[in-house]
């Protein structure tokens, strides 16, 4: 299991960040999802066995958002 950390861009409300979230959480192997609007970012955890960050950030970008940076720690 790794810390997941995602800056996104083109955030133009709160609402865009719950949309973001309700989709990821729906994901295989992916937990604890927050979603931070004031600094534009999302914070999951994830087991890299069932599913990889960048799989993440092709979701959020399918749902018409960039990725801006992605950071990973060990738990």
């Amino acid at each position: 299991m790794v810390k997941v950390t995602m800056t996104l861009g083109q955030l133009s409300c709160p609402s865009c960040l719950t949309k973001i979230q309700k989709v990821i959480e729906k994901q295989t192997g992916v937990t604890d999802v927050q979603t931070l609007f004031n600094a534009g970012k999302l914070k999951t955890v994830i087991d890299q066995e069932k599913i990889q960050a960048k799989d993440l950030a092709h979701i959020i970008e399918q749902l018409g958002y960039t990725v801006e940076k992605i950071t990973i720690k060990e738990q």
